[in-house]
């Protein structure tokens, strides 16, 4: 079951200069609109052919975000099945945000 965390605990820990790995795996074009600095870009129907540019975090956490929570759902699912020990959802998206 992934986990989730809320975009008050990540604003938070973004604040604390935390050192993150954030994953946004939204459409080219929602990622030049808005992105989270630092993030990585990867869309979703992308992931499964460049997941060797994530490899080097497979034992990290990684904060996984779309727009609404349904991408980075399935993201982090797939990431979890490809033997990634942390993926974390972003609750409610960037919509959220």
């Amino acid at each position: 079951m992934t986990n989730l965390i809320s975009t008050d605990v990540l604003k938070r820990r973004i604040e604390n200069s935390e050192e993150l790995i954030i994953l946004d795996v939204r459409t080219n074009e929602e990622w030049d609109e808005f992105h989270l600095p630092g993030a990585i870009h990867i869309p979703l129907h992308e992931l499964e052919s460049r997941l060797s540019e994530i490899e080097c975090h497979k034992d990290c956490e990684i904060i996984v975000y779309c727009r609404s929570g349904g991408r980075s759902g399935q993201a982090c699912m797939f990431l979890e099945l490809s033997g990634f020990c942390k993926p974390v959802n972003l609750k409610g998206g960037i919509s959220a945000w």
